[in-house]
């Protein structure tokens, strides 16, 4: 699997434990979303994955899991003892990498840039891919939102944002956006038994956990 640098990584602690478990999680076939330190339950330690192609299981969330403790219990970034907790992407994921806003084209997302750009720096909308434009990489938005009827003359206009400036993107929860992950889920895995039912849509937007107890002497 080729390895796929990501947009939007992490700071300071956060930063120590990707560098630590990325190479790993990798080395299974997996890619790393994000890594995450919380003073959730004492302190715990999100680690979201997901597979090169096809769905995540709860399998695959605990060969992640047996796989980077005895790294981090080697390496030690955290002296405390904490609660490690290896999750899938869900359905509304974050988008971390180049791929992901081409892979999401047509669906509602949200971001947040590190820059003010036309007086704010949080935007949502329809995700309209990637372009380049005089040496910058942008992704588009195509805004979505509810206006009045005065509001109506003036047609909202497509925005294009540089990815150097991204700071956080997630993708929005719809049916859409759940139905799309569904198709995508079974072309990538024929078997795989699906059907429209709500549980099992549910099921597939809320993703797969694993958790942990580590304690550090």
């Amino acid at each position: 699997m080729a390895h796929e640098p990501r947009i939007i990584t992490e700071t300071g602690l956060d930063a120590r434990i990707a560098a630590i478990v990325e190479p790993v999680i990798e080395d299974l076939g997996y890619k790393l979303v994000r890594v995450r330190v919380s003073g959730q339950n004492g302190m715990t330690v999100q680690i979201m994955a997901e597979r090169a192609q096809g769905l995540m299981t709860v399998h695959d969330c605990e060969l992640i899991s047996k796989a980077v403790s005895p790294e981090l219990d080697v390496r030690d970034p955290i002296t405390a003892a904490y609660h490690l907790e290896v999750s899938t992407a869900g359905v509304d994921r974050p988008l971390v990498r180049l791929s992901d806003f081409e892979r999401w084209i047509g669906h509602q997302t949200k971001v947040e840039m590190t820059i003010t750009i036309d007086g704010q720096r949080r935007f949502r909308g329809l995700l309209l891919g990637v372009r380049t434009e005089n040496g910058e990489t942008e992704f588009g938005l195509r805004p979505t939102e509810k206006r009045s009827k005065k509001s109506l003359a003036a047609p909202l206009k497509d925005i294009w944002l540089p990815l150097s400036s991204l700071a956080d993107a997630n993708l929005i929860m719809t049916d859409e956006l759940v139905d799309a992950a569904r198709k995508m889920a079974l072309a990538e895995n024929p078997d795989m038994e699906l059907d429209s039912n709500k549980d099992q849509k549910a099921d597939l937007a809320e993703g797969q956990t694993i958790e942990i107890d580590i304690e550090n002497d």
